[in-house]
């Protein structure tokens, strides 16, 4: 049985949690180039302690977008709450953006990272694309949203995005500017005024 799927004691619970926020941090600072024993250092746990835990680098970073993908699904959850559909959808998409900003890893996983096993992560994906496919859904209703704007649109949009946060075209990119050209496009006369 994988470590996942028992319960874990209290203290190898308290290591992987440990792991699991250095290994974030690094990830987040330095994408896939940090090493897996610069994480067990930054952690204060020896490499064997995280190889328990995590037989690869590849299962670590899964984990961590794992954790990445929940924390995003509250997120959506909480825009799902707010009463006007295109305030809601903006607010989800800027939310999306605002957490992955300054998180390298999570930018090259959401760009196609190839070290990044998707097959750990499906349930997190899926409850955060029925929350976006019903906020999505709401507000094209409500004729804020361009009547064609589908859920599947919301990973081409936000991908879009966060290539310009993580590659920087240029010495002036702005995410944030590119976000507001995007929502401009995507709004219909109704939202914009």
């Amino acid at each position: 049985m994988p470590e996942t799927e028992r319960p874990l004691r209290a203290d190898a619970r308290r290591n992987r949690e440990r792991i699991l926020a250095s290994a974030g941090e690094l990830f987040a600072r330095h994408g896939n180039d940090v090493q897996m024993e610069e994480i067990a250092a930054h952690s204060g746990l020896g490499l064997g302690t995280l190889y328990r835990h995590f037989p690869g680098k590849r299962d670590l970073l899964t984990a961590v977008v794992r954790e990445r993908f929940q924390e995003m699904a509250h997120l959506a959850s909480a825009a799902e709450h707010i009463d006007d559909p295109g305030v809601a959808f903006e607010t989800v998409l800027r939310s999306y953006l605002e957490a992955a900003d300054g998180d390298a890893a999570f930018q090259l996983a959401m760009l196609g990272s190839n070290d990044l096993r998707w097959e750990g992560i499906e349930q997190q994906k899926a409850q955060f694309a029925e929350i976006i496919a019903r906020i999505i859904d709401r507000a094209v209703a409500a004729g804020q949203l361009r009547p064609d704007l589908t859920a599947a649109d919301f990973p081409v949009l936000a991908c879009g995005i966060m290539s310009t946060m993580y590659f920087r075209p240029s010495r002036t990119s702005d995410w944030r500017r590119h976000l507001e050209l995007v929502l401009t496009g995507i709004r219909t006369g109704r939202s914009q005024s």
